[in-house]
């Protein structure tokens, strides 16, 4: 009997192996990001949506709508954001590199840990914006404390105190 169990164990496991049940998975969204690459979206709505680690590369965004999104973890590369509204947006270890934010509406954003290279942030309004922890170049910095004020409404972080502006 004990021999029959374990004949009868092993062919059970040798027919999973042969002819494996299939797997269903969730939406795709839920298990890799959202990818735009070189698409052109201009003033496209991307309010109060979720778009955490979505990847963003050459991407016209100009005076697109992404207030209160969910943005956390996601790369900007070489994007142009100019005069976007971002109200609002939660980009916590996001990455923005050679990305245009001039014009933008960034008030009340959450930057903590994003690292925000060689992006530009000409006549941006920042306004309760918090930097805490972000990585910005120097000219950045000096750039961005021309017009920093406020605190953040959901941090409660001053906005000069993030950038370390004197």
């Amino acid at each position: 009997m004990k021999y029959f169990l374990r004949l009868c164990a092993f062919l059970l496991l040798l027919i999973f192996l042969v002819f494996p049940l299939p797997v269903q998975a969730a939406s795709s969204s839920a298990v890799t990001p959202a990818k735009f690459s070189d698409a052109n979206l201009k003033s496209k709505d991307f309010s109060n949506q979720s778009f955490p680690t979505a990847n963003f590369a050459k991407v016209n965004l100009e005076e697109a709508n992404f207030s209160n999104a969910d943005l956390r973890g996601a790369v900007f590369n070489a994007s142009n954001l100019s005069n976007a509204n971002l109200h609002g947006v939660d980009f916590t270890n996001g990455f923005a590199y050679l990305t245009t934010f001039d014009g933008a509406d960034l008030t009340d954003a959450i930057f903590q840990e994003a690292i925000l290279s060689f992006s530009t942030f000409e006549g941006a309004k920042i306004t309760g914006a918090d930097f805490t922890s972000a990585i910005l170049d120097r000219w950045q910095i000096k750039q961005l404390c021309a017009n920093a004020s406020g605190i953040n409404s959901k941090t409660g972080v001053d906005t000069r105190e993030s950038l370390g502006c004197k």
